[in-house]
């Protein structure tokens, strides 16, 4: 998988925009502020449907312009398609793939795989449980549409049950929850068995990246933090999981809030043991970020046959250069976007100087 060529108009910065992309590294470089991240957004946009900046999409349209446009060619097993999306200055969007509208966000999972490196991703590590949570949502629904439509499934049911349990405390509601649990149990087991699965998996992967950066000083270990017993079949999840819910009812009907199940799980992260959600230094959970994206990017080419786009977005800036070459050895086979405000290693790349919102070669 790769993309061939890229054009903004009034994105962000950039009043108008193109480029054609090379297969392995591609390096964009400038100035702070000069639009480098804006050009991975857009792409990441093109690939989930909104933004990893911001949840406004007003505010990807150029100030003062009356809407945004991205138009992406991307080639997957040799076949080409083109992506469009249109963004309004009220922040509705409008798709298109290959000239076809498209109205749901799932229509769109899994055309373009990205996975998004930036500074922010450090918050992976440290920051509140839903960073993790999220980590492994928009890792799994890229790969797995099953995924992605019973995640909605059991947001939406979840949303039911805590308007029921907000606006009805001294109400006699057990029969209503009862039907919410029982959707929940569903859904949620087929969430918590794939979420089980990918972080298995993630483990192996990142480990060896993190071993690689760290210079084999440090191991990596992660493990899925469930509310309940996740061993078994989605049979055997679902049946605790609706036990554990209905178990959970008075202590609910107080707070007034689901306080069990999948969105209430967690990754545990330690290096050399540690909880390095506790512990880590702040080049420890870049470390541990980077090689959970990366993994994030083996596996995806495991299950999909084919490696999704990498965006790299000033992740040379805190690596001396070994690492850095480390680092761009372990993307090799590829398609990878990277920005910085100077590019000196003496390695095969395109190049792109991004300045003023404007693209030079």
């Amino acid at each position: 998988m790769r993309i061939i060529s890229l054009e903004l108009k009034n994105f962000r910065n950039y009043a108008s925009a193109s480029v054609n992309l090379g297969e392995g590294l591609n390096v964009l470089y400038g100035k702070n502020a000069s639009g480098k991240t804006n050009m991975l957004e857009s792409i990441y946009v093109c690939s989930v449907f909104h933004s990893p900046r911001t949840s406004k999409d007003k505010e990807l349209v150029r100030l003062g312009a009356d809407n945004a446009t991205v138009k992406l060619v991307l080639e997957k097993k040799y076949r080409r398609h083109t992506i469009n999306i249109q963004i309004d200055s009220q922040g509705k969007k409008r798709v298109a793939v290959n000239g076809i509208p498209v109205n749901r966000a799932g229509e769109m999972l899994g055309l373009l795989g990205v996975v998004f490196f930036s500074p922010d991703e450090m918050k992976l590590v440290k920051e509140a449980p839903q960073e993790r949570r999220k980590f492994m949502d928009v890792g799994i629904s890229q790969q797995q549409k099953s995924y992605f439509t019973a995640l909605q499934r059991y947001n939406k049911t979840l949303k039911q049950k805590n308007n029921l349990l907000k606006e009805h405390k001294s109400s006699n509601i057990d029969d209503m929850l009862d039907v919410w649990d029982v959707g929940l149990a569903k859904e949620g087991a087929v969430i918590i068995k794939k979420r089980t699965q990918y972080v298995a998996t993630l483990l192996d992967a990142a480990a060896r990246f993190h071993a690689a950066i760290s210079r084999q000083k440090e191991k990596l270990t992660l493990e899925y933090e469930c509310s309940i017993d996740c061993e078994g079949d989605e049979s055997d999840i679902e049946r605790r999981l609706l036990s554990a819910l209905k178990e959970a009812r008075q202590k609910d009907k107080e707070l007034g809030f689901c306080t069990v199940g999948p969105h209430r799980d967690d990754i545990r992260i330690e290096i050399d043991g540690k909880d390095s959600r506790k512990f880590a230094s702040q080049g420890q959970q870049r470390t541990v970020a980077l090689a959970m994206k990366l993994g994030e990017v083996l596996i995806y080419k495991n299950e999909i046959g084919e490696p999704p786009v990498l965006l790299l977005d000033d992740v040379l800036s805190e690596l001396d250069e070994t690492r850095q070459r480390t680092l761009l050895e372990m993307t090799t086979g590829f398609q990878t976007l990277l920005t910085c405000t100077e590019f000196l290693l003496n390695v095969p790349a395109t190049k792109f100087k991004i300045e003023n919102g404007s693209v030079k070669k």
